[in-house]
């Protein structure tokens, strides 16, 4: 069917490659395969997913190769799925234009909310608080944009500008891993040697603020050593 999502996998063993397109067709998206980073870039010319499915591994050339030549041109979500753990892998993934990064091994769920949540990113009109009177919800969390108010239930939750920024950050990329350096180029501009403790410091003002414990994730989940990202569920 012609409305279905097409999402392109590019990712040269067999078990995980078969093991995602069985996933993806049962859940009615149209997949298609490549085994190398060039084929992934001719089959991208030429199909114009919706999405990709990128591992880094690939026979021929990094898979950085193909964000690398991907991002000139253009915004289509990549989901980076690797067995590389470092940060620094995942960092350099996440800054070069990747939307998300998923390590291997992973189960079905997380692969499908992950989907989903780039997906629904990249729709047109997806850009929250770009619309006038448009507001943010996650569970009992309210962000008016307008107002540049936030509400835990009815209850307003008092944050400061710097911290308002922080989140609505956030909520404008939900399900997207934001590095720390590109929340600190957002936020403040520029970089210092403090920037990190820094956000990080405001980071839990504004968990404790919304009430969140710490381990608790029902808002802001933290990528250890690599950033943060707004919780996609109950959206």
């Amino acid at each position: 069917m012609s409305s279905k999502y097409k999402i392109l996998v590019i990712e040269d063993e067999s078990n995980i490659r078969n093991f995602i397109e069985t996933v993806l067709d049962a859940n009615d998206y149209q997949t298609l395969v490549a085994t190398t980073c060039e084929q992934g870039i001719l089959m991208f010319s030429s199909h114009t997913p919706d999405l990709v499915m990128l591992d880094l591994g690939l026979p021929d050339k990094d898979g950085i190769e193909f964000i690398r030549t991907i991002r000139q041109t253009h915004t289509t979500p990549i989901i980076v799925l690797s067995a590389r753990t470092s940060e620094d892998d995942k960092i350099e993934a996440l800054d070069l234009g990747a939307n998300d990064y998923i390590t291997k091994p992973f189960g079905t769920g997380e692969l499908l909310a992950r989907v989903r949540a780039s997906l629904r990113n990249n729709r047109p009109g997806a850009g929250a608080g770009s619309l006038p009177g448009e507001k943010f919800t996650l569970y009992d969390l309210v962000i008016d944009y307008d107002r540049r108010m936030v509400f835990i239930g009815s209850e307003e939750i008092k944050l400061t500008q710097t911290e308002y920024n922080i989140l609505a950050l956030l909520s404008y990329h939900t399900g997207k891993v934001m590095t720390y350096a590109t929340i600190i180029k957002e936020i403040w501009g520029s970089a210092d040697d403090g920037s990190i403790k820094k956000l990080q410091v405001n980071m839990a003002n504004i968990r404790k603020k919304l009430g969140s414990k710490p381990g608790d994730n029902q808002y802001i989940i933290n990528e250890l050593g690599v950033g943060y990202r707004m919780n996609e569920e109950n959206m």
